[in-house]
């Protein structure tokens, strides 16, 4: 008995666990895509050339590339 309730413990903790990543990347995905909307925006009112556009996007991966290594 102990055991089923132990594990019941467990899948209740993981489901938890389960949703609350989706939330996050979910809320992850949704910042990425208003940081693109707003990029693509900054690139069409600044009139940005292709080679410009494009070092603004290795400035924004680069951008990702530091938060990932600071949450490590």
């Amino acid at each position: 008995m102990k055991h089923a309730v132990h594990r019941a413990e467990n899948e209740a903790l993981n489901a938890l666990l389960t949703a609350a990543r989706a939330d996050e990347r979910k809320d992850r995905a949704q910042a990425v895509a208003a940081r693109l909307a707003a990029m693509a925006t900054h690139i069409s009112r600044q009139g940005l050339n292709g080679i410009e556009a494009a070092e603004l996007i290795r400035h924004e991966a680069q951008r990702y590339r530091d938060e990932s290594e600071e949450l490590h």
